[in-house]
């Protein structure tokens, strides 16, 4: 009787957040179909080398890569309690002409760990095409808002003017070296290829009467028939835990660049300068009907923070594996590598729709720099009288004590910043109110942050954007 599915636990990167796209490379199907094309292609590559393997054998193989019996699977898995010869004896349930060739000198690993890989690599693509189109959307954003002067933030206190744009850069920033990243490793990734039990090839090597040559070939025929170029130079039973780990760290800076971002969005959502899209039929908050609560961005920083803490798994299985291999990785890495991408793909979903939405208010953003812009431009304002013949140790000391006097009124009282109000009352400035007002220009307090949104996008955002000019990716999400 088929258990009703509402009644099994389901991981909500599935049900919830992660794409199809991506869920379908880690499906059973895509994994044991790999299983079934990785048997393929060692038995050709067995034949080419003249081992006794016949063309009728091959084509029975290939006649069945994609039709698997999971229920026969599971029966002999139940019974041998063993995960891969349960699909050897399936597979040559199907090929029975080609099942005494099936798996022939391979050892579990030749087909979980090269399909580990390739589906590692064709996961990457998923998340280096997302990337992009981030990247993309923000690019789009900076240009627009590159002459927005804003109120620079550090601590979250007011700073010194920085551009709306000239912020967006810096999630840029983030990201391009999250790309850089991404393509080293896509670069550098290899398969196990054909190794043995324990990376000596032993098994091979008596299949082919001592002829090393032979081995090495099979080898490379291997992985170029994988769509490599080579495999791992060494190997134990199983190639480098180091490999996972370097991935899924690649994935846990994705999401540390995207929390950076989320947070960002959800302090300037609090301040009411920019906000992430918000539907006409969306609820904020099921008691306070008036709240526009920043929902996606909680949710980006939410699933960033499971990543970057999922990257611990396999950065422990690395480093406590025994000699040529221990079987304490496989349980953790079925579970850590697979989720670490789907919730990397559901984070990159996540940006690129609020990105790609973003709610700019340029009268706030104003108000709240004119309200602090007065401080700012005391230094202007003490240069111009010194100028003027007076004396900046004296002038100084003025200006800090109207300063503190117009912090105390906006803070205690409540209310608005009067320094210009007491500067042009203090004779020692010799200034008037209209011609203080001069120094009010915010434009004038972003230094060059204009150009540099300008520089940095030519120089570094549009070679990359022409790169992969042909990517696209969806933003939709599912949730």
């Amino acid at each position: 009787m088929e258990q009703n599915q509402n009644a099994r636990y389901q991981s909500p990167l599935s049900s919830r957040y992660a794409s199809d796209e991506m869920q379908r490379l880690f499906s059973a199907q895509f994994k044991f179909s790999t299983w079934r094309r990785l048997w393929l292609i060692l038995a050709e590559s067995e034949k080419e080398l003249g081992l006794n393997i016949t063309d009728e054998q091959l084509d029975e193989m290939r006649a069945h890569l994609d039709d698997i019996d999971f229920e026969a699977a599971a029966r002999h898995e139940k019974r041998l309690r063993h995960d891969v010869m349960a699909h050897v004896h399936t597979f040559g349930e199907a090929c029975p002409k080609a099942m005494p060739i099936i798996h022939l000198g391979a050892t579990s690993c030749y087909v979980g760990d090269n399909t580990d890989i390739i589906i590692m690599r064709e996961a990457l693509k998923l998340v280096r095409d997302k990337l992009v189109a981030v990247i993309r959307v923000l690019a789009g954003f900076a240009r627009e808002h590159k002459d927005l002067p804003t109120l620079g933030f550090t601590h979250f206190q007011p700073a010194q003017p920085t551009t709306v744009g000239k912020r967006a850069a810096l999630w840029l920033n983030d990201l391009l070296l999250d790309l850089q990243e991404l393509e080293f490793v896509q670069n550098t990734l290899l398969p196990r290829g054909v190794k043995g039990t324990t990376g000596t090839q032993a098994s091979f090597l008596e299949l082919f009467d001592g002829d090393y040559q032979k081995v090495k070939e099979l080898d490379r025929l291997v992985a170029r028939k994988m769509g490599f170029e080579r495999s791992v130079p060494v190997s134990g039973q199983t190639y480098s835990r180091k490999t996972d780990s370097r991935v899924v760290n690649l994935l846990a800076q994705i999401a540390q660049s995207a929390h950076k971002f989320s947070n960002d969005i959800r302090l300037l959502a609090h301040l009411k300068e920019v906000e992430e899209p918000f539907e006409k039929t969306q609820i904020g908050s099921s008691a306070m009907a008036y709240k526009r609560n920043p929902m996606r961005s909680e949710r980006i920083a939410s699933l960033a923070r499971y990543l970057i803490a999922d990257a611990q798994n396999p950065a422990i299985t690395a480093a406590t594996q025994w000699f040529e291999r221990t079987l304490d990785d496989s349980a953790n890495k079925r579970i850590s590598v697979a989720e670490a991408f789907l919730a990397c793909d559901a984070i990159l979903s996540l940006y690129l729709n609020v990105a790609s939405g973003l709610v700019v208010y340029p009268k706030v953003i104003e108000k709240h720099l004119r309200a602090e812009l007065p401080f700012m431009a005391t230094e202007n304002i003490m240069m111009d009288a010194v100028k003027r013949g007076g004396d900046r140790q004296e002038l100084h000391e003025h200006i800090r004590r109207h300063s503190m006097e117009a912090g105390r009124v906006v803070k205690v009282e409540g209310g608005e910043n009067d320094l210009l109000d007491r500067i042009a009352a203090d004779p020692a400035f010799g200034v008037t109110r209209e011609e203080l007002e001069k120094h009010m220009n915010p434009a004038d307090f972003v230094g060059c942050a204009p150009m540099q949104v300008e520089d940095f996008l030519r120089e570094q955002v549009q070679p990359v954007l022409q790169k992969y000019q042909d990517v696209s990716a969806s933003a939709d999400i599912r949730v």
